[in-house]
């Protein structure tokens, strides 16, 4: 175990904040939260107080001035995440950005500049790929042992009714960012990325099917990789059976994993091709404990500050799937194919998400 504590403070004191403490809590004397901030000053008092934090602000600003800091969690809407990781960044603390990380490429881009020139780092929070599967998944691809990766499906079919968009930042491409794609499937298919590598192609639809946002409620890609895999990633707030599901098909067994917000090792199988039934004694030698919450991701950014580097998720990983946005969008909103790499500076979709315009607000101002 290390001997440093790290010196922790979360910017925003909303649901997913709840989790950040309770994992700096359960870090084991590794990291320590001292602080909070929220600019509804009522709400970052009963978050301190609920949480036994010593101090909370009413801005960043203030925090930031006042406080020795480590590192930042940054929970706040997903506008104001690029500003406030970038102010982080110019303190020399580290920023852990909630997903979406940023509203665009162009806004990305602008964060890792910044990263640059700190001393300090700036990490997306996408604890998925730390939970004991997609670890042991990674592994094995990685030596061989599954043979080549074919086929995969990532699917994100959650359910989020009309009261749930009548929070004002929700559903608008100024402040969310986007749809589903943006802010719930982020996390299958970051692990999906993840575990199959870079990606080449990406062909897709997105479209408002059912709820009165600006954004799409639902979304569709076909995916290639350099590795020569196929995939098909689904994204969708309207569905009534709620599931995250991933499936991949390597050349000796299917890898799967059905869950909704968060997976443990009984979430998984594995199904040996045939002549390949070593397959099921290699995964399970290595079932562990725990799930891909919080807490399995703030030891790994903890383990990577002990040894002075940047922590997961890093700014190069997190760009990747940033793009993989992008380019869903601008295939779903112009009707090409689009392959990584494509989308430059001068692109609309690398400012914003929605590029050209949607087809439905085409419709409304033609």
């Amino acid at each position: 175990m290390s001997e440093r504590n790290y010196r922790a403070a979360i910017v925003g004191t909303g649901g997913i904040a709840h989790a950040h403490a309770e994992a700096l809590l359960g870090s084991g004397g590794r990291a320590s939260l001292v602080a909070v901030a929220d600019t509804d000053a009522g709400r970052a008092g009963d978050f301190a107080a609920k949480f036994g934090v010593a101090r909370s602000y009413g801005g960043a600003e203030q925090l930031l001035r006042e406080e020795e800091l480590d590192v930042v969690h940054l929970c706040t809407p997903p506008q104001s995440h690029a500003p406030l990781a970038i102010a982080c960044l110019e303190a020399g603390v580290t920023a852990l950005v909630e997903k979406p990380p940023t509203l665009s490429l162009a806004e990305f881009d602008a964060l890792i500049e910044a990263e640059r020139r700190s001393t300090a780092h700036v990490a997306t929070v996408l604890q998925h790929r730390f939970g004991a599967g997609a670890v042991r998944l990674r592994r094995l691809a990685a030596a061989g042992e599954l043979g080549r990766p074919l086929l995969a499906t990532c699917a994100t079919q959650w359910y989020r009714d009309e009261d749930y968009y009548a929070v004002p930042w929700r559903g608008t491409w100024e402040s969310e960012g986007g749809g589903p794609t943006m802010g719930h499937g982020i996390h299958q298919f970051d692990l999906l990325l993840s575990v199959l590598g870079p990606w080449s192609e990406v062909t897709a639809v997105a479209a408002r099917r059912a709820r009165s946002v600006d954004t799409e409620d639902v979304s569709m890609a076909l995916v290639t990789f350099e590795s020569g895999a196929a995939a098909t990633v689904v994204n969708s707030v309207v569905s009534p059976r709620q599931t995250s599901e991933l499936r991949f098909d390597y050349e000796r067994g299917t890898v799967e994993v059905a869950h909704l917000y968060g997976y443990t090792d009984d979430d998984w199988t594995v199904t040996p091709a045939p002549g390949h039934d070593d397959l099921s004694a290699l995964w399970a030698a290595g079932r562990a404990g725990g799930s891909s919450g919080h807490s399995g991701w703030l030891a790994a950014v903890l383990d990577a500050l002990d040894q002075g580097e940047a922590p997961p998720v890093t700014a190069g990983d997190a760009r990747r799937t940033m793009e993989f946005i992008a380019a869903l969008y601008a295939s779903a909103f112009t009707g090409e194919r689009v392959r990584s790499g494509q989308i430059t500076a001068d692109s609309p979709f690398a400012t914003r998400m929605d590029g050209t315009g949607t087809p439905w607000e085409k419709v409304r101002n033609p």
